[in-house]
Formats: structure tokens, C-alpha cells, sequence
């Protein structure tokens, strides 16, 4: 996709610095980027995408964290055309055009058609963010973690100015490129390890609550049909807390290939099941072959299934996320208006992710896409104040100049 080259408002003199690379960082600075703004996405891990990571193996599709978008939980994310045009246009119509009978719209009683409740990409939820990552190109900065940022302001322009100040993978500092406004998506836990200077003094973040995050063990198996003797109508089975009495200790399991039939052959179920979380924060961090053994005796319990996990011969199939998710609990509300605080305190400075609107997919990438439209809807504001300095500085040096061949204006130094 080719960006539109005439917008001149922004794009000759407007630059933004996105931190973080998930998926609220992605959206954002993509609309910027498409919008005609500069930007640059700084990422500090080897790969942007967070937590949508997706596997193709031997015939097998399988999502380690992220594994659906709701749209019957958030129905903006059906607006996806409009933010980000054919990138994953494409992916979802790839996917559903996979088996025209049983992707058509069914209609209920009344002749009202049903919104599938969810969706993902062909290949896997990676496919969203790697598209992204295509199109910022290098504008994306991998390996590269912001240390500290600065605000300045120009009395003269009433412009204001950011420096970011970020290193390599090879420890070594880089340059501090000037830019107009900061999106932060980075956890908050991140942030409050970052130096923040405001006008050349330290920004104090001791405001910033502590967040308590949520341990998870995402771990992938395999069973041949005929060894399910059980299998369940649906998308998958939550497991309640109480059913802990019962010896079952698993989160619940997504029947993978049932809700996407081409990520598994025919022959076989594909499973996605969860361990840990604020139920079993131990458990949630242990040994692969005690995963391996929970997760099988859950899904005997539940499923009927026989025998070993095919895939358990594939290493790794279990994938451990210290910080899956932030807990919202009763301190939710101080974690908001910390973010409140520090955006009120700092011009230009904008918070996206899910510390902010929700857990979901289809919330971060809301969140990513708020905070982008907040962003040039301040650079606007900020081009026509300084649009109208210059125009008084231009009317009163022209007037100063007739008077007595000098001027002095409230901006100037003294």
C-alpha cells in the first residue's frame, strides 16, 4: 500500500516517536505514517508484535499468545477497513473465503444476520502485525530500548520538543532524534524504569501505581480424532474455579481447529490451553513435562482424549508469559488517572495499550488508534498557534521596523 504524498499540513514538519512495538504501537504508528506524519517506532525486543505470535509447522497453525478477535465484544474492529485498508483486509478474506458454505452469514429467525463472534488471520494472528511491520519498514527500530525521554519548549515558537534517547542491542547510545509528540505503549512497570526530564528537570513518575500482571503458560497439543472419544460441540470450555475440587486444573482450552479447520489437518484436533494466571501463579511457570501432564489429564477429564499429544514431540509447545496481562483490579482506577496525570503533565506525551480500554486484540488496537488520532489533532493545534506567532512576529517587525528600525517582542530574550 502506497502512502498518499499530499499532505503538506504535517508531513514536511511533523515527526512523532512511538514507544513500544505491540500492537496499540503498531496501529498508531501506522494511521500517523499514513496520515502523512513522520514517525518512528522504537522497539526494544528482537521482533515487534508483542504478544501475537503465530507458528506454522508440518502442517499446523498455532497462535502462542493472542488467539482471536472478538467482534461480538467490540464491534470497531470490523471498522478495520477504514483504519488500515487491504493489509489484513486480505488476511480475513482469505480465511473466510477458505470454506464459502461454512463462512456464509446465517440468519435467524427474524432474517437478521448473525455477526460471527470471532475471527483471526489465515497463518495465524501474526499475520496483523507482521503486515503493519511491512508497511512502517524502516521507520520500525528493532532492538533498540528507549532509556530516556526529554521535554522541551521553545518560548520563542511556543513549539515543543521531545528527545528520545535509546540503545542498541550492542549497549551503545544512540543519537537523540528530535520529534513534536510520544505515543508510550510500553507497560507501565516499563515506564516507571524510564528517566522522563520535563524543561531539563526530572520528571518524577512516583505517582505511577504499582501493577500487578498476570503469569501465563499458553501450551499446544495435537490428537488424532479417532483418540477424542468425546469431543464437544463449540470453540472451546472454560474451566470454573469450583470444578478445582474436581482435580481439573486448566484455565480452558480453545478447540483451534474447530473454530479454523485449515490450521490442522483433517485427521486431527488442534488444541490451545491456558494454565496459570491469578488461579495457579506457580503452576503457571512449571516444568514442561508437568504442563505436559496437567494439560493431558484435563483434557482426558473433559475430552475423552486417549493416549500421548502428538505434538509434544515438537519442542518448544509451551510457551510462558511472566507478564501475560495487568490485573484489573481495585486499584484500576488510580492506574487511570496516573496515566491522566502523566499526560496532563506532559504536552505531547500520549499513553496507548492494555493498560488503558481493555485486554482484548481489538481494544489495543482502539487504544493505538485514539491515541494517534489525539496526536494529530494536537500537532494541528500546535502548527496553527505556530502558524499565528509567526504571522504577529512577521506585523509587528514590519511595524517596529518603520518606527525605529528595531523590535523587541514578548518572545524575545532579554
Amino acid at each position: 500500500m502506497a502512502f498518499r504524498d499530499d499532505k503538506k499540513t504535517l508531513s514536511s514538519v511533523k515527526s512523532v516517536a512511538v514507544v513500544g512495538g505491540g500492537v496499540s504501537g503498531l496501529a498508531a504508528a501506522y494511521k500517523l505514517k499514513s496520515q502523512g506524519v513522520r514517525v518512528t517506532l522504537f522497539e526494544a525486543d528482537e521482533r515487534a508484535g508483542g504478544k501475537l505470535r503465530s507458528v506454522s509447522r508440518d502442517g499446523l497453525i498455532w497462535d502462542e499468545g493472542a488467539n482471536t478477535m472478538m467482534s461480538c465484544t467490540f464491534p470497531e474492529v470490523w471498522k478495520l477497513e477504514k483504519e488500515f485498508g487491504s493489509i489484513i483486509l486480505g488476511a480475513i478474506r482469505s480465511k473466510f473465503s477458505q470454506r464459502k458454505d461454512d463462512n456464509k452469514e446465517r440468519k435467524n429467525s427474524s432474517g437478521e444476520r448473525k455477526k460471527r463472534g470471532s475471527f483471526s488471520f489465515y497463518g495465524g494472528m501474526q499475520t496483523l502485525t507482521d503486515g503493519l511491520c511491512n508497511e512502517l519498514g524502516d521507520d520500525l527500530k528493532l532492538n533498540s530500548k528507549v532509556l530516556s525521554l526529554s521535554y522541551n519548549h521553545d518560548r520563542n515558537t511556543l513549539l515543543d520538543n521531545w528527545s528520545v534517547s535509546y540503545a542498541t542491542n550492542h549497549k551503545e547510545y544512540s543519537p537523540k532524534p528530535s520529534f513534536d509528540a510520544v505515543i508510550m505503549t510500553a507497560p507501565l512497570c516499563n515506564v516507571k524504569e524510564m528517566k522522563i526530564k520535563k524543561m531539563g528537570l526530572p520528571f518524577d513518575l512516583g505517582f505511577l501505581p504499582e501493577v500487578n500482571y498476570v503469569p501465563l503458560s499458553v501450551i499446544i497439543t495435537t490428537f488424532k480424532k479417532e483418540n477424542v472419544k468425546r469431543p464437544l460441540a463449540g470453540f472451546g470450555v472454560l474451566v470454573p474455579s469450583k470444578e478445582q475440587q474436581n482435580s481439573l486444573k486448566t484455565l480452558g482450552t480453545l478447540f483451534s481447529s474447530t473454530m479454523f479447520p485449515e490450521r490442522a489437518p483433517s485427521d486431527v484436533y488442534l488444541y490451545t490451553t491456558f494454565v496459570g494466571g491469578s488461579r495457579d501463579r506457580n503452576l503457571a511457570k512449571a516444568s514442561v513435562d508437568e504442563l505436559k501432564q496437567v494439560v493431558t489429564s484435563d483434557l482426558r477429564k473433559l475430552l475423552g482424549a486417549e493416549g500421548e499429544p502428538a505434538l509434544f514431540k515438537y519442542r518448544p509447545c509451551c510457551f510462558y508469559w511472566s507478564k501475560a496481562f495487568p490485573l484489573y483490579g481495585r486499584n484500576y482506577n488510580s492506574v487511570l488517572e496516573a496515566i491522566n496525570e502523566m499526560e496532563g503533565s506532559l504536552p505531547g506525551f500520549f499513553y496507548a495499550g492494555n493498560h488503558r480500554g481493555g485486554l482484548s486484540v481489538g481494544k489495543a488496537i482502539a487504544s493505538g488508534c485514539k491515541a494517534a488520532d489525539l496526536v494529530l489533532s494536537y500537532l494541528n493545534s500546535s502548527q496553527l498557534c505556530s502558524d499565528l506567532v509567526d504571522k504577529m512576529l512577521t506585523k509587528w517587525a514590519v511595524a517596529m521596523d518603520h518606527a525605529d528600525g528595531s523590535y523587541k517582542t514578548p518572545f524575545s530574550s532579554p
